[in-house]
Formats: structure tokens, sequence, C-alpha cells
């Protein structure tokens, strides 16, 4: 816990998806508090001619651009540690992605314990029993 689900635009690059990792698991472990290892990321990759950003695609803009969801516990973490975490994620973002569009989207899912887990456990039975 938690999962993020992050698409870049541009081609797959393994040392891309090395350093958003990094990046995501560090500030998530000091921001939100949660434990980097238990912390799934999946990097997807989208090529900019189509990603559309008000009518025009990526490409012709010639930007970045960024979509970062993270999920975590309800009532885990304080509005100002997610607002914390959403301007250090799109910073951090801006130094590793030449160009980055301003209409970069990071979202944070705030789930209820019981309807969330891993290992077959929710968040809610780990919380009054493990």
């Amino acid at each position: 816990m938690p999962i993020l689900n992050v698409l870049l635009s541009g081609p797959a690059n393994a040392q891309t998806t090395r350093e958003v990792a990094k990046l995501l698991s560090d500030l998530t472990a000091r921001l939100l508090h949660k434990k980097s290892e238990l912390t799934s990321i999946a990097v997807r990759y989208l090529e900019p001619e189509h990603w559309v950003v008000g009518g025009r695609t990526l490409a012709e803009q010639g930007r970045s651009s960024a979509y970062v969801k993270i999920k975590i516990t309800d009532e885990t973490n304080t509005r100002a540690e997610k607002a914390a975490w959403i301007q250090a994620v799109f910073n951090g973002l801006a130094v590793l992605m030449p160009d980055l569009h301003h209409e970069s989207y990071i979202h944070v899912d705030d789930v209820r314990a019981g309807a969330y887990g891993y290992g077959g456990l929710t968040q809610e039975y780990r919380a009054h029993h493990v």
C-alpha cells in the first residue's frame, strides 16, 4: 500500500521509468508517510501524438505531460500532506520531463479501508488484526 498508476507522454524508456518510480516512492514515503516496501508503481507511456490538451496534441505543442494517480487509505493523510505531495510530484516531474505541460494531473484517491487492500486483506482488517 499504496499503489500508483502513472501515464507519461513519450516512448517507453526504462531509465525514465526508474527515475519516476524513485521520485514517487521517495516523495510518498517522506510526505505521505507510506512504507516504500509496500508501495507499488505502474508506469505506462502514451505517444504525444495521442495526448490532446486544449484541442491540440502534445506533439503539436512540443510539450510533455503526465497523469499520476495514487490510492491511499482514507483518513491516513491530512489535506496539507496531500497538497504538499501533489506539489512535490509536479515539481519533480518538471525536472525529469522537459517542457512539462501545466495541465499535467496528479490525483490522490482516498479509498475506504474496508474496500481496499493487498495480499487478500483489506486495510480495515489489517488495522484491527495485524
